[in-house]
């Protein structure tokens, strides 16, 4: 773990004819920082404030800024599972919802909450699930500065838990990488960063084929041309495997045979439920039979670009780095 230090600077008036005295300092971005050892130390000038001051975005208490900025942000995205064989053409299934599956609460971190009446739309901006958006420093895509759970819409769009308005991320106005997430997809980060701000909503479209992603083959490309998050993860563990150590498939099988309702523990039973296991979104986990999810990270496995020798074992791997 690094240590952090601030360094602040003192001024002495008259040192030696009338004493020290400490003047009230605020912390800007000028300065920079430096490492070794593990330490990490940040060090920057400011400017003298003897005051409070205080605007929307930006509050000064004690020589310390604090910053509320808003980045407007519209992530586009496709999950595969939903879309690969979807009701209506360009548009990603909302089985979950029309199930009543989807809970108010998100399923990530931050444990966001919205509104039961949010899945009560249906048609274009009907509701598929939660998903999770993060920004990461320009300097370093490891560097997490704000993460958040966003609802996504059957078009791909993802917007805030009311449904429908535009997602509002906490960080500086500036270029940030831009990554997008799902429970049982892999998920998927901008090659370069992306110029944020407050007062234009900025569009990040990873559906569009000449949106560079992060890394080989981030993101599956569909029949239509688009692309989508790669299905399969039923395990949570950033990877799609068939066959091998801690496959996913197997994961679906597990669960399907422990379910207590599948009391006579058939292989072929159909668990139901929110369940990661589900991994094309339609509110059922199948290991065998007809439209299994087993299947799904099969044919994702044996058709990966990167698996030219068509094994079973091969892993589809996360491009999107660990992040601290």
């Amino acid at each position: 773990m690094k240590k952090h230090f601030i360094i602040f600077i003192i001024i002495a008036h008259n040192f030696f004819n009338y004493g020290q005295s400490i003047e009230k300092f605020s912390i800007d971005s000028g300065g920079a920082s430096a490492s070794a050892g593990g330490v990490n130390m940040l060090y920057t000038l400011g400017e003298v404030n003897v005051q409070e001051y205080s605007m929307p975005t930006l509050s000064v208490s004690e020589g310390f800024i604090n910053s509320s900025f808003k980045l407007k942000i519209d992530p586009v995205v496709y999950l595969q599972g939903p879309i690969l064989n979807p009701d209506t053409g360009g548009f990603m299934n909302d089985d979950l919802r029309s199930a009543g599956l989807i809970p108010t609460t998100s399923p990530y971190a931050d444990n966001a909450t919205c509104d039961a009446s949010v899945f009560s739309v249906t048609g274009n901006d009907a509701i598929v699930d939660w998903v999770w958006v993060e920004l990461r420093s320009s300097n370093d895509n490891t560097k997490l500065l704000n993460g958040k759970s966003g609802l996504l819409q059957r078009d791909g769009d993802v917007v805030a838990v009311d449904g429908i308005s535009t997602l509002n991320m906490n960080a500086p106005p500036k270029d940030h990488f831009v990554v997008i997430k799902h429970r049982n997809h892999l998920g998927a980060m901008s090659q370069l960063p992306i110029v944020l701000a407050e007062d234009i909503t900025t569009i990040v479209d990873f559906t569009n084929s000449l949106f560079n992603t992060f890394g080989l083959n981030a993101q599956a490309v569909l029949s239509t041309g688009d692309t989508a998050l790669w299905t399969g993860d039923a395990g949570d563990n950033n990877a799609v495997t068939f066959s091998g150590a801690n496959n996913d498939a197997n994961t679906i099988k597990d669960y399907i045979l422990a379910d207590t309702a599948n009391f006579l523990n058939f292989i072929t039973f159909s668990s139901t439920g929110y369940l990661i296991e589900d991994v094309n979104l339609d509110g059922i986990a199948r290991f065998s039979g007809t439209a299994n999810d087993s299947n799904l990270i099969k044919d994702n496995v044996l058709n990966h670009p990167g698996n030219f020798l068509n094994f079973p074992t091969y892993t589809i791997s996360t491009t999107v780095p660990p992040s601290n």
